[in-house]
């Protein structure tokens, strides 16, 4: 994640709700709306419907623009453990070259480290949405911290949202109370996202 990337999340929320535009064509865009990834630059972009689908095709605009997916898929495994991972707010990114970063939720931003390939492939065999994960754009987040046991695929800004949710409330050694009850609202909102995108379908 790109330190500029990751400013503009933790940012964002103090802009006025109807000043977000499209970064590409300038259109007003609602509160929630699509985004695309620039793989020059490592940020995340605002976009409008139109804009995100123009590069759905594989090599429009030469590949520079990707579009971050929506679905959010809750799973039952892998937990981090089985990634050779030690703590228990993770989420895990594939690379276009194939590789699979580990990163870390912190005050400071995202601890990053490579992943074992031959340890992501037997940990990951038996799900189906984690071998079709879209690089760069679509994560696997889990979180076993505090007794709790969720996996989700998950777009990658929900990540980043995440990591600003951690470096915003962060407080002393262990957090504090206030950013573990941030952290449980993100998830409980996932699930009820996903519960509501169910009845719909």
């Amino acid at each position: 994640m790109s330190g500029s990337a990751l400013g503009r999340v933790i940012t964002r929320p103090a802009r006025r709700r109807d000043a977000e535009r499209c970064e590409l064509c300038g259109r007003d865009v609602p509160q929630a709306h699509a985004h695309v990834l620039d793989e020059q630059t490592g940020e995340l972009l605002c976009s409008c419907r139109a804009c995100a689908l123009l590069f759905e095709q594989d090599g429009a605009a030469g590949g520079r623009y990707r579009p971050v997916p929506e679905r959010r898929v809750r799973l039952s495994g892998p937990e981090p453990a089985e990634l050779g991972v030690p703590v228990g707010l993770a989420f895990f990114v594939r690379r276009p070259d194939g590789g699979v970063d580990a990163c870390y939720p912190s005050p400071l931003g995202v601890t990053r480290w490579e992943v074992d390939l031959k340890v992501w492939e037997r940990a990951t065999a038996g799900w189906e949405p984690l071998r079709a994960m879209r690089p760069a754009v679509e994560a696997l987040l889990v979180n076993t911290s505090r007794g709790v046991s969720q996996q989700w695929l998950v777009p990658i800004d929900d990540c980043y949202r995440l990591v600003a949710l951690v470096r915003r409330h962060w407080t002393g050694l262990s957090g504090g109370e206030r950013v573990w009850k941030e952290i449980e609202a993100f998830f409980a909102d996932l699930t009820s996202a996903n519960a509501s995108e169910g009845k719909g379908r």
